[in-house]
């Protein structure tokens, strides 16, 4: 190929020699090597690596100046994001309009930075979907932007002629925090690439401040600062050993995971759910579903989904409910979509940053120090214009207070003069002025000449002079320097406040993923489980065999579950039945009910479900009980039902087979079940309890069982005005479970007393007297028998009952607080 001056002529170059014009004769694959080097230059230096100074692109770099010379501040309104684009390209960066708005969607995006370098007004996108043109959206720079260009007047870093000649840009932002390490970025260049992960501001300053009062610091110190990064999506990340390994090489593979909370689908009639609410770093909830949808209907390797709703919006963030099919263990379920789906995805970290123009791949100290290097220099070359601007002032200021000492004098030299070089070299003559200084007292009007002046000028001399020392001192001494720039980094921690929202799990990569698959299949087995209610409405079940995982569901030992009002035995995929204070039995599923959390061996209620999110409960009417619902070859003699009125009733265990809603008992009009118990075979004392404190105790035995629609028989007779408050089934014959217990309550006292010390009676009597009243209390106001007692408030709060008293009819004792609810405690192995 050829190259001249002139016009090239297609035939022979005999004309170029005739003009004398000079012919290169360069091989073709010379020429073309040369120009792909030179492109493959400016892609790398000019468009796709940040600085590892100020973690910026090209780009970027020329859209914050650009938008700081213009004055689009976080103190202005609002302009079109057109409007910034053009000035970009027009000015510092000639390529296309698009590739200038996209770099500046992405500045904005808090699900991209985690600390957003513009304040975008309009639809800026989502994970799932683009933004709205540049022409409907608006901007302007963030606080955080401010801190990168704010230094920019002050001589701190070098300007180069812009891509015509007729402007000068910065080669680089003064930066004043670690923008690479927090926001992160990524690029494609020529035969390499880069992908950095964000990190908790407050975390990098922390290691950076650390790294200034300790050169030598090691990774592992610098990484008890910075643990792992930290992703404006939050979400889980696994496996630290590679994230170590990340800092120390510059490269590595992280796995991060979205963020769920399994539990009963809302308005589902308790089926179970897995609710996403925080999707890994580049996942939007439509890729997601997307997936789920694919791998559902096309692929068919991901079963038992019933359903997928997306209920994001603004107020609440992602939330995004994948509903479980019955039968379906959701642990199961959940680790089929992590491994599916982009529920969990990689990230591949390759820090490759551009050094003294040179790409290179940094670790995480080498970062750090790349940037402290620079902020150095920053507030070195500040430190030296703020000085020098002083010191041009303070000459300044010291010539006028020279002239103000003779004013008189100073008028009558200016008055003299036949022209201004004539004044001014009376001046520097007369008090011994410099150039500079003479000019300025011209210059001065002289309602800058009075009293009040001449004392604030001194005043700023004094400033001046203060601020002159210590700015020399950040200057000669690299301590101050030092302690300067950390300083700085503080306040910027400080003003831009930044928890954590990626929870991190350590550990070996492959071990972690090995350990978070269930161990137990897809599909719950019918393993025996048991069916809890507690005494404030709350249902829930045990974990059955099939559904434990290495998640540590159930442990070795004893479990504990508080404020119990019954337990039933079931199976994971049987039913139980509900039954309601209004004499109504509900059948529902068992594998929907929430399983109770266990922690370190004790289970507590606080994860049970609402009986009114299950049945479809009155206004006035509540759950009172459990009945298992194949209980017609059971042994047992039914379920005792005792009324609001005194009745009782053994309900004989006939239930419908295809009725999930069917009566227990016909209640008289104004009355309503008190309690409902199930008997395991009849060996029972039926026990009521009444608000005038009597208590009535018999062998259940003596009511013969009826079928649904029968009212009962008399159970206790209460006296005038009385009405029964507890009735129950009570087992006196279990070692297992000890001595029942009465506990008794009034609005100020509370009493606990052995079962045993109440005599049985016949049915239909009287009780005897169970508390005795003291002045001022009118009556019960809770009362319950059975083993281990325990008392709560309303909202599951715990109560410390009194001791027991042996006596029958003695007084309660005064409590702090008087329990509103009272159930037993259950232990099993």
């Amino acid at each position: 190929m050829a190259r001249g001056k002139g016009k090239q002529p297609r035939g022979d170059l005999s004309a170029f020699d005739q003009a004398g014009a000079t012919v290169l004769d360069n091989p073709l694959a010379t020429e073309i090597q040369d120009s792909y080097l030179e492109y493959a230059y400016s892609v790398i230096h000019s468009r796709a690596l940040p600085d590892a100074r100020d973690g910026l692109k090209p780009v970027h770099r020329r859209i914050l100046y650009s938008m700081s010379e213009q004055g689009y501040r976080p103190d202005r309104g609002y302009v079109k994001s057109a409007r910034v684009v053009g000035d970009v390209m027009g000015k510092y960066h000639p390529h296309g309009d698009t590739a200038i708005y996209d770099a500046m969607v992405r500045l904005a995006q808090d699900f991209s930075l985690n600390v957003p370098l513009i304040d975008g007004h309009g639809n800026f996108g989502s994970p799932d979907d683009g933004p709205a043109a540049s022409r409907y959206t608006e901007a302007r720079m963030s606080p955080a932007a401010m801190q990168l260009v704010g230094e920019l007047g002050e001589e701190t870093i070098d300007f180069k002629p812009n891509y015509d000649g007729s402007l000068t840009e910065p080669k680089v932002l003064p930066a004043a925090f670690p923008n690479l390490l927090v926001n992160g970025t990524s690029g494609i260049a020529v035969g390499m690439a880069t992908n950095m992960i964000p990190h908790n501001l407050g975390e990098v300053v922390a290691a950076a401040r650390w790294l200034i009062k300790d050169p030598d610091a090691t990774l592992d110190k610098l990484m008890e600062f910075v643990p792992g990064p930290d992703l404006p999506t939050g979400g889980l990340l696994l496996g630290l050993d590679e994230v170590r390994r990340a800092n120390e090489t510059g490269r590595g593979v992280v796995r991060m995971r979205g963020k769920v909370e399994i539990g009963p689908v809302e308005g589902s009639r308790g089926r179970q759910g897995i609710t996403v609410t925080e999707l890994p770093y580049g996942v939007g909830a439509e890729k997601v579903i997307e997936k789920i949808t694919d791998e559902v209907n096309k692929t068919k390797r991901l079963q038992g989904i019933a359903d997928v709703k997306d209920l994001t919006d603004r107020e609440n963030g992602i939330r995004l409910v994948i509903e479980c099919k019955v039968g379906v263990n959701p642990q199961a379920l959940l680790a089929d979509l992590y491994r599916l789906t982009p529920l969990e995805q990689s990230f591949g970290v390759n820090n490759l940053v551009l050094v003294d123009g040179q790409p290179r791949t940094l670790g995480l100290k080498a970062l750090l120090e790349a940037f402290l290097g620079h902020r150095y220099d920053v507030v070195t070359r500040r430190s030296a214009y703020r000085r020098r601007k002083r010191q041009e002032r303070l000459h300044l200021v010291e010539g006028l207070l020279i002239a103000l000492l003779d004013i008189d004098l100073v008028v009558q030299l200016i008055r003299g003069s036949d022209d201004v070089p004539a004044a001014r070299a009376a001046l520097i003559r007369e008090f011994d002025l410099t150039e500079i200084q003479a000019n300025y007292i011209l210059d001065t009007p002289l309602r800058r000449l009075t009293r009040y002046d001449r004392i604030e000028l001194e005043a700023e001399q004094d400033r001046l002079r203060s601020e002159i020392t210590e700015l020399s001192r950040i200057l000669d001494d690299p301590a101050v320097l030092r302690q300067v720039v950390s300083d700085e980094l503080a306040a910027v921690a400080e003003q831009f406040p930044s928890p954590r929202r990626t929870t991190l799990i350590g550990g070996d990569l492959k071990e972690v993923l090995a350990a978070s698959v269930p161990a137990g299949p897809l599909e719950v087995a019918d393993d025996p489980c048991q069916v809890i209610l507690s005494a404030t409405g709350l249902v829930a079940r045990t974990v059955a065999e099939s559904e434990e995982s290495t998640e540590g569901r159930r442990r070795n030992g004893r479990v504990r579950h508080d404020t119990v009002r019954a337990v039933v035995p079931a199976t994971a995929r049987g039913q139980v039945l509900l039954v309601t204070s209004a004499g109504r039995a509900f059948r529902t599923e068992v594998l929907p009910l929430p399983v109770l959390p266990d922690h370190a061996g004790t289970v507590s209620l606080s994860g049970g479900m609402a009986a009114a999110e299950l049945v479809p409960l009155r206004a006035d009417e509540r759950v009172i009980g459990l009945v298992p619902a194949a209980a017609r070859d059971s042994g047992s003699p039914g379920l005792a039902l005792g009324t609001r009125q005194g009745v009782v009733k053994v309900c004989a265990p006939e239930w419908p087979v295809r009725s999930d809603e069917f009566e227990v008992i016909g209640l008289r009009d104004g009355d309503e079940v008190v309690g409902a118990t199930w008997l395991t075979d009849g060996a029972e004392s039926l026990a009521f309890l009444t608000d005038d404190a009597s208590l009535l105790r018999f062998p259940a035995r003596l009511v013969r069982p009826q079928g649904l629609k029968g009212g009962g028989m008399a159970g206790v007779n209460l006296a005038a005005g009385a009405r029964v408050l507890f009735f129950g089934a009570v087992r006196t014959d279990d070692p297992e479970h000890g001595e029942p217990m009465v506990v008794t309550a009034t609005d100020r006292s509370v009493k606990l007393t052995p079962f045993g010390a109440y005599p049985p009676k016949g049915r239909a009597t009287g009780g005897v007297r169970a508390q005795r009243f003291l002045k001022g209390e009118a009556g019960l106001e809770l009362a319950w028998v059975g083993p281990r007692p325990v008392g709560a408030t309303g909202r599951g709060e715990p109560v410390e009952l009194p001791p027991v008293d042996p006596r029958r009819d003695g007084s309660g004792a005064a409590v702090m607080l008087v329990p509103q609810v009272v159930g037993h405690l259950i232990e099993r192995e």
